[in-house]
């Protein structure tokens, strides 16, 4: 371009130099009607170039360094010209009515569609969204979300109706017989018990004393005194304890009526509690105070930490881009593609965010004209448009010179006719 502009120079010099060398060799010719034609085209030639150069230098700096009046009019008119240039943008050229008319235009979903259907294969799109979704689960703040955590956790758990809850957990113990099974495991656990020598050395031992402790007058005095020195500890350890293993061992027959009446016994009071408010009022007392001392906040980071890095793991696995996200992205986006509701939605929401941003934004095209243009000085700014339109203007001194030659010989030519 600035070759461009170099040899448009030269070649308007050329013609104002070619003007002049023309005017100077028709002087010394011999008068004859071709010598006054030519002359008199030659100085029209010269005096139209530079009338022309002059106007062209005028617009950007005084003619020969002389300040002259009404020269130099872009750089003394810098402020207008920059206002003007501003005002035609805002109010002419960019208006928010022509950008919002040409917003409705598009169509922005179909585009939008395209590209992302198109980039959600490529190499790099994956790589940064892996990333993107691995930087998400880092930025989790564990200690921030687990108050959260807990609260909601205990909240739920005082909002828990065991009127609801219980007779579903008496229901299941019938069904499943578990009071049958409880009974025979204490039973178990009570045989055990019974068969130990301690057991029996310790059941003697109370025996004995409760007997000689008894208060009694005259003939059962000497009765009970009599029976204590005919056992010990042993006897009557082995006694009770076979009473006990006795007593167990016809518990634990399914069909001994002593079993079944107190097997009917457990199943009458569990089925009373689910009737008995009282036990309910206390039973929710209980549930109350336990939530409120319990502290599971530490339980709580340690289980989100766990999860935070099992997720942040998964998302590095080969496998997941391909089988998980790209998946379920695809399935979300062609759900919006086959409703048209969706997309004339997601059209007009898109629309009206840009419509938003336009106007929020608008002066700022004029600021940013401005700011950029303020940072050029004068010699900047005028060079620039020398380069971009200097070409047009040498050619109005080329045309001035030219123009000015033919008219020059046309007026000669009718004066010399006449």
């Amino acid at each position: 371009m600035l070759n461009r502009k170099s040899k448009t120079q030269h070649l308007a010099t050329i013609s104002l130099i070619v003007m002049a060398a023309g005017f100077l060799a028709t002087i010394p010719l011999p008068p004859s009607v071709w010598r006054i034609i030519l002359q008199g085209g030659f100085e029209a030639g010269l005096v139209g170039g530079l009338a022309d150069w002059f106007a062209v230098t005028a617009l950007f700096r005084h003619p020969l360094g002389l300040p002259i009046p009404h020269t130099a009019i872009l750089p003394k008119n810098r402020e207008k010209i920059i206002a003007k240039i501003i005002s035609m943008l805002e109010n002419d050229w960019l208006t928010k009515e022509s950008i919002r008319n040409k917003i409705d235009t598009f169509h922005f979903t179909e585009k939008l569609f395209s590209v992302v259907n198109k980039e959600l294969h490529a190499q790099p799109v994956k790589e940064k969204l892996i990333t993107l979704i691995q930087h998400l689960i880092n930025r989790i703040e564990i200690k921030k979300i687990a108050p959260i955590v807990e609260r909601e956790l205990k909240t739920q758990l005082n909002d828990w109706e065991l009127k609801y809850y219980l007779p579903l957990l008496i229901d299941q113990i019938t069904i499943r017989k578990y009071d049958d099974k409880t009974l025979d495991f204490v039973l178990k656990e009570i045989d055990e018990w019974a068969k130990k020598d301690s057991t029996k050395y310790k059941l003697g031992g109370m025996a004995l004393n409760m007997i000689e402790n008894i208060k009694a007058d005259g003939i059962m005095q000497f009765a009970l005194r009599s029976f204590s020195n005919l056992v010990n500890e042993e006897k009557l350890g082995n006694i009770i304890q076979s009473l006990i293993l006795k007593g167990v061992d016809s518990y634990r027959d399914p069909i001994n009526q002593n079993r079944q009446t107190l097997l009917i016994h457990i199943h009458n009071k569990l089925q009373n509690i689910k009737s008995d408010d009282k036990f309910y009022e206390e039973l929710n007392l209980f549930k109350t105070q336990i939530i409120e001392k319990w502290k599971p906040e530490e339980k709580i980071i340690e289980f989100l930490t766990e999860i935070q890095q099992k997720a942040y793991n998964f998302v590095e696995q080969p496998n997941f881009y391909d089988e998980y996200l790209l998946p379920l992205i695809t399935k979300n986006l062609d759900e919006i593609q086959e409703n048209p509701e969706k997309i004339n939605q997601l059209e007009l929401w898109i629309k009206k965010q840009i419509s938003i941003f336009v106007d929020r934004n608008h002066s700022k095209i004029g600021k940013l004209v401005e700011e950029n243009l303020e940072k050029l000085d004068n010699k900047t700014l005028i060079h620039m448009i020398e380069t971009n339109v200097g070409k047009d203007l040498q050619w109005i001194r080329v045309n001035g010179a030219v123009c000015g030659f033919l008219i020059g010989l046309v007026l000669v030519g009718i004066k010399a006719l006449f």
